[in-house]
This record gives C-alpha cells, structure tokens and sequence, in this order.
C-alpha cells in the first residue's frame, strides 16, 4: 500500500540535502559534496519506494535502490548515473577519495539530484490528488 506520509518525510529530508549542496562554498571537498549527492538521491529513491508502497531496505547502496524501482516498472535511467555517488556514503567519507580522484562535475550532479527530486515531488503531488494511487 502507498505511504504518501513516508514518501513526504523522506523527500523533505532529500530537500535539506539539497539546500546544503545549493549553498555549499566552492573549496568544500568532494567528500563532503558527494556526501550530500549520495544522501540527497538515497532518499528522494526512498520516497518513491514508498509512495509505490514497497518496503525499502536500510542501505545506502543507490545501486540496490534502482534495482527496486525498475522492478516496480519505473524508468530509472536517466538518474542511473547517481549510483556512482555509493562510495560517498560511507567509504569516502572517512578514508577521502584518495590521490587520482576525478574531480566531481558539481553542476551536474546538482542538476540530476535536483531532477531527480523534482520528478519525486511531482509524483507525490499526483499521488496526493489521485485517490486511485
């Protein structure tokens, strides 16, 4: 059964994230931007697990949380690239990138976030007026 309530909770959580990423000063490392990348997609991810009413694991492996929706017959491609964020979650997070990282593309891993969110948002506000959903 859909959890619109969930769905809300877990998207406002990705917004926080968000709002970090969208103020965030330019010389914060890249641990600490993909951090709230990896954060801000697991949850918007999460939202729509539960507004699809399915039960969504403790993980923070976008990956696995992909692999949930396509089951649930939702096109996921076009955000598949977030996936790439996982290792910010946890591993880089305490042991740092390391020498030879790729610098992140800022500007667009915020553009696929935040389109990400909004496509979450718009289908929690056509859950909220669709009784049938």
């Amino acid at each position: 059964m859909s959890d619109p309530k969930c769905a809300r909770v877990m998207l406002q959580a990705a917004e926080r994230d968000l709002l970090t990423l969208r103020n965030m000063n330019p010389g914060v490392p890249d641990e600490s931007f993909g951090f709230h990348v990896q954060q801000a997609a697991e949850k918007a991810l999460k939202a729509l697990l539960a507004l699809l009413g399915r039960r969504y694991p403790l993980t923070h492996n976008l990956h696995d949380l992909f692999v949930l929706l396509d089951e649930e017959g939702v096109a996921t491609g076009f955000y598949r690239p977030l996936s790439s964020f996982t290792p910010y979650a946890v591993e880089f997070r305490y042991e740092g990138v390391g020498p030879g990282h790729e610098p992140i593309d800022r500007a667009a891993a915020l553009t696929l976030v935040e389109a990400l969110a909004r496509d979450v948002r718009d289908r929690i506000g056509t859950a909220a007026v669709d009784p049938g959903s």
